[in-house]
């Protein structure tokens, strides 16, 4: 017997911070995050870097990457600028900033890009389905280009469509979960003919990523996963949230010991390229990565690592043999 697994069902036991994503600017954003040590954005940059640099070994123009699930272009500005996350994060919550008015921080914020070195060999598209996030995005300069589009209910505009035409590489840090395999199927329809986008996703382990690889074979995309190392998303907000993706990792027949059960999220790696470029360098060789599980963590996750064991016991107690279907 087969049990389709919906995300909207595991999201259920995951905190909601959609408010955050629909603020004017980004300090709600780090401000809610940096309490939770939010890190994946950092371990994705050197990822994302070695990924840019090996497509731009195989074309004469700038690599242009789609980053799908962008908000205030954080991962934009991680791959145009040489700054660093901590960096950011420490901008946006610097208690002087705070009495700001949004224009006045987007005022600020232009400046500060404009004043950082800029890698020129990459432009950013960014897409997300909060219309201020991309706004600002756009507007300070982490992002090159940004749509505000939901690819889940509809295609793209016409204006779009020959935007994400052009894109080389498309990356996310945590947005699969949020969009299924129909978002990926749009993006990749529009690929140029013969030259498919990459694709790198950094995936919660509690979403199966089974569909979107399937549909991204279809477009001569074939899907490795980075092996010997997860990495490290966040802490959970509260025990509830822990025990709810220790389950939900428990069911798809993975062990959460010495990963959720000790209070933080963890992603999986999944890149996708043409058969050829995986023969000739697979993704073992092509990144080198840092997973994050050494960091020097506050309290908020050894506190809830003293239930991790528990929330194992109860996990691995209430899960049933089945057969679990892909994902969306």
């Amino acid at each position: 017997m087969q049990q389709s697994i919906k995300f909207s069902d595991l999201n259920e036991g995951k905190a909601n911070f959609d408010q955050i994503y629909i603020e004017k600017d980004p300090r709600l954003y780090f401000s809610y995050l940096g309490q939770l040590d939010y890190i994946i954005p950092h371990l994705a940059q050197p990822v994302f870097a070695q990924l840019i640099r090996a497509r731009a070994e195989t074309q004469s123009e700038p690599v242009t990457v789609l980053d799908l699930g962008s908000s205030y272009g954080v991962n934009g500005a991680l791959m145009k600028y040489a700054l660093g996350y901590d960096m950011l994060r420490e901008r946006y919550t610097a208690p002087a900033l705070q009495p700001l008015t949004s224009d006045e921080m987007l005022e600020l914020d232009r400046a500060f890009y404009r004043s950082w070195p800029k890698h020129r060999n990459v432009r950013v598209i960014g897409l997300d389905i909060s219309q201020n996030a991309v706004s600002y995005a756009q507007a300070c300069g982490t992002v090159d280009l940004g749509f505000a589009i939901d690819l889940e209910s509809g295609d793209p505009t016409p204006e779009a469509a020959d935007a994400l035409a052009d894109v080389d590489l498309i990356v996310s840090t945590g947005c699969v979960g949020y969009v299924t395999s129909k978002t990926f199927e749009r993006l990749a329809a529009l690929s140029r003919r013969g030259r498919p986008a990459w694709v790198a996703s950094f995936v919660l382990r509690m979403f199966p990523y089974d569909k979107i690889a399937a549909t991204l074979a279809q477009y001569e995309l074939q899907t490795e996963q980075f092996e010997g190392a997860t990495f490290v998303q966040r802490r959970f907000a509260n025990r509830a949230e822990m025990e709810a993706a220790v389950a939900a990792v428990e069911r798809r027949g993975i062990d959460t010991l010495g990963h959720e059960t000790e209070g933080l999220y963890h992603a999986d790696l999944f890149v996708s390229r043409s058969r050829t470029e995986i023969g000739r360098l697979p993704i073992q060789k092509l990144v080198n990565v840092v997973s994050g599980a050494n960091k020097p963590w506050t309290i908020g996750t050894n506190v809830l690592g003293r239930h991790g064991t528990a929330a194992h016991k109860r996990a691995r107690a209430d899960r049933r043999h089945l057969t679990l279907a892909p994902g969306p």
